[in-house]
């Protein structure tokens, strides 16, 4: 019985010693394998090796300027777009360019047959032959007069007769204008004596055909819808922005906007605010901004869809950080690994502002000459939490 209680003591204390002794064996081999950490909270040591793997950088000034970041659609310039109608009724004879055209300033568009056009020409042909006539008329009036051929009234019915003809043909001159006629159009009329009914009709301004309802054969009336052309000088369009309600207070004309579409998702097109709405959308609680957005290259299309960016107020230099040396933590706090001798690193809290050119802005937490983790903070982030855990075991 003594030998059995001999045995039955060495089997229980060996199997307190596997354990006591076995988990601090575990966990001599965890601590081998994790990078050293001080007894300072959020700090972190590593070697060489492992230091080398991180980028660093220092924390520099930068320029910042608040941004209201919004969307809206792109649409054509109405300031900057014509709808071309017919000045008189007649059916149209030929329309050359189409939808998608560019088209300069005077480009021919369509002509047109206008009886109110042949009625003009013909009545310029017959004022232009009653002033020739009349001019002659006059003259030998005067010679006539010097020899007492005719009476002083017989001169002044002629006279008065020349000047009625003469402003007969500056009215039928005048009246050919309004259909687009030109001075040596005129003059060519009057020396060849032959009316055309053709009306050209040519674009007022430089730009891109946006719509066209002409063609050959289509009767047309002045002011009816729709109309046979429509011209646009895509180099300026606009660009309708929807600014959320808290943000509304911010927006003012003249503010610089950038704005970026889909199809080209590597250019920015610049411009300005010009027109603020008085109220707000009561459906989507949004303000309306009409931005003109300058486009020379005729990039952007009508229809488009846009992010935009509104600069508030002045440029400042603030304390900036890559965005990539910044990490959200579980609860929401922004974090960053700081270090001052390249081997120990301290986590921080920060608060952040603008963004910029892949910087952010450091409202606190951080100052200018900090050196921060830009690249491999994840890592040390991991560690920690490693290190907590084994701490906490």
């Amino acid at each position: 019985m003594l030998v059995l209680a001999s045995v039955l003591g060495v089997l229980v204390l060996m199997v307190l010693w596997f354990l006591i002794s076995g988990p601090k064996h575990q966990h001599a081999e965890l601590a081998f394998r994790l990078p050293k950490r001080s007894t300072i909270d959020n700090v972190i040591e590593l070697d060489e090796q492992q230091a080398r793997a991180l980028k660093l950088v220092i924390v520099s000034e930068q320029d910042f300027q608040k941004e209201v970041r919004s969307f809206g659609g792109i649409d054509f310039d109405q300031n900057q777009t014509v709808v071309i109608y017919a000045h008189y009724p007649g059916r149209i004879l030929d329309a050359q360019p189409n939808v998608g055209d560019f088209v300069e300033k005077d480009q021919f568009l369509f002509s047109m047959q206008s009886p109110d056009l042949l009625v003009a020409e013909t009545a310029l042909i017959a004022s232009a032959g009653a002033n020739v006539l009349q001019d002659k008329t006059l003259r030998r009036a005067q010679e006539m007069i010097r020899i007492g051929g005719i009476s002083q009234m017989a001169l002044d019915q002629a006279v008065s007769s020349q000047q009625t003809a003469q402003g007969s043909i500056v009215t039928a001159r005048n009246t050919l204008k309004t259909f687009g006629k030109t001075d040596a159009e005129i003059d060519a009329l009057i020396a060849e004596r032959r009316a055309d009914a053709a009306l050209i009709v040519k674009s007022p301004i430089a730009g891109v055909v946006v719509s066209r309802a002409a063609a050959p054969g289509l009767f047309v009336q002045p002011g009816a819808t729709p109309a046979p052309y429509t011209v646009s000088d895509t180099s300026t369009l606009w660009l309708y922005a929807n600014v959320i309600e808290e943000e509304a207070p911010l927006i003012r004309v003249g503010q610089k906007v950038e704005a970026q579409v889909a199809a080209f998702p590597d250019a920015i097109f610049y411009g300005k605010i010009s027109v603020v709405s008085a109220s707000l959308d009561p459906t989507t609680r949004r303000l309306a901004a009409r931005c003109e957005i300058a486009d020379p290259s005729h990039m952007l299309r009508a229809g488009m869809f846009a992010n935009l960016t509104i600069k508030i107020g002045d440029v400042y230099r603030a304390p900036a950080a890559p965005a990539s040396a910044i990490y959200r933590e579980g609860d929401g706090e922004l974090t960053v690994w700081t270090t001052k001798d390249d081997r120990r690193f301290s986590r921080k809290f920060v608060k952040t502002g603008e963004s910029r050119d892949g910087f952010v802005q450091i409202l606190s937490g951080l100052k200018p000459g900090d050196k921060v983790v830009s690249d491999g903070g994840l890592i040390l982030t991991k560690r920690d939490q490693a290190l907590s855990l084994h701490h906490y075991h």
